[in-house]
């Protein structure tokens, strides 16, 4: 058990804060010692993230709360969700560089009524919105901004394209069982090249991916001209042993 000075240390979350979220009911310690003291187990530990996960989200507390006390939460989902945003987050900000390059290069005198097409975030608000629909929350986050700091648009196109390949040579293994060591040793090498050129990518995140590459269609879309049909679905089922075994 560790007391609230010690959760402070390890998560970096304010005592003031942890205190704050005992008042509202939004984590509560696991006991209370006849000293006052707050003691927090793995339980509160696991709560705490989803918290600091979603306020990185910019989600209220309220609606936090609302989220993890709904008895039908179910946090790989949302993960999945949060990586969608996070993409097309990525997609819309690229847009907006290549414009302002543009202006860069041929001066706003030059540019055209279409070229603000860069600003459009309809797509991104549409998702946002099933995204509330689902949870009851509007916000994303945005934490691949700090391995992509620097990168070139050519750098980024380059290792989508390397992503890209590792699910060319699955797809020649969808002969193969899920469960064989090549086809495992290659969902490895995807949550590795995931981690080191995007973002973090834990089992959970991998599964969440995994189940996204067969429920959204673009990735499927891109996944399957990789490597050839039914690599999206072979990749997923792949992804679940994986994550099984882990």
């Amino acid at each position: 058990m560790l007391t609230v000075n010690e959760v402070s240390k390890r998560t970096g979350v304010s005592v003031r804060s942890l205190h704050h979220y005992d008042a509202i009911g939004l984590l509560k310690p696991a006991k209370v010692t006849e000293a006052g003291y707050r003691l927090y187990g793995d339980a509160e530990l696991v709560r705490l993230q989803n918290i600091m996960l979603f306020r990185e989200l910019q989600f209220p507390l309220k609606q936090i709360k609302k989220i993890l006390d709904n008895p039908d939460f179910d946090q790989k989902e949302a993960l999945a969700q949060q990586i969608q945003l996070l993409e097309l987050q990525l997609r819309h900000i690229h847009k907006l560089i290549s414009f302002a390059r543009e202006i860069q290069e041929k001066g706003v005198e030059a540019m055209k009524e279409t070229d603000f097409k860069a600003f459009d975030q309809s797509e991104l608000a549409q998702y946002a919105k099933e995204v509330s629909e689902r949870w009851g929350a509007t916000a994303a986050y945005a934490a691949y901004q700090q391995k992509a700091k620097g990168r070139t648009d050519k750098e980024q196109e380059e290792i989508g394209s390397r992503l890209m390949l590792l699910f060319a040579e699955l797809g020649k293994l969808k002969s193969c069982a899920p469960e064989e060591q090549a086809v495992q040793e290659k969902i490895a090498a995807i949550q590795q090249f995931i981690t080191d050129n995007y973002y973090d990518c834990t089992n959970d995140i991998l599964q969440g991916l995994g189940q996204m590459y067969v429920s959204d269609e673009r990735m499927q879309r891109n996944i399957d001209k990789a490597g050839g049909e039914g690599t999206a679905a072979f990749a997923s089922r792949a992804i679940k042993v994986y994550c099984k075994n882990a």
